[in-house]
């Protein structure tokens, strides 16, 4: 089965704004991440990025550019064996509103990282150094 979300990778002065994951999350706890959510049913990628971020962050985007849609493995559980994540990640450069933390039981701390930070930080996922410095360097 398959889970459909939005990532933001929200880029301000050479900072990536990340959050980390609560430890009772479900999926990927206790590593950081990039801020989004799942994809409702009859919702387009762009209403749920903007949803999101001003639920989890209270900032509604302002700019934003599609990125890539990256096919992610999600840890199995009896329940579902095989589980596929499919993210299509969005920058998000411009907003209103400041950023804090709207859902402490979502993300339990959000920060400002460097480039340099950030890759050595406990990620969701592998691929992310990789992915932030591709998009860092083209900001």
């Amino acid at each position: 089965m398959s889970h459909e979300v939005v990532a933001a990778l929200i880029l301000q002065s050479q900072k990536i704004l990340l959050g980390l994951r609560s430890s009772t999350r479900a999926f990927y706890p206790d590593v950081w991440d990039m801020f989004g959510g799942h994809v409702e049913p009859g919702e387009t990628h762009e209403q749920t990025l903007v949803q999101e971020l001003q639920e989890e962050l209270g900032i509604t985007p302002t700019h934003w550019t599609y990125l890539e849609t990256l096919r992610l493995p999600l840890p199995a559980n009896e329940d579902e064996p095989s589980n596929l994540l499919i993210a299509h990640l969005y920058l998000v450069t411009a907003w209103k509103g400041t950023p804090f933390n709207r859902q402490p039981e979502e993300h339990s701390v959000m920060h400002w990282f460097s480039l340099a930070e950030a890759i050595q930080l406990p990620l969701a996922d592998p691929s992310y150094p990789a992915l932030f410095a591709r998009y860092l360097a083209s900001e």
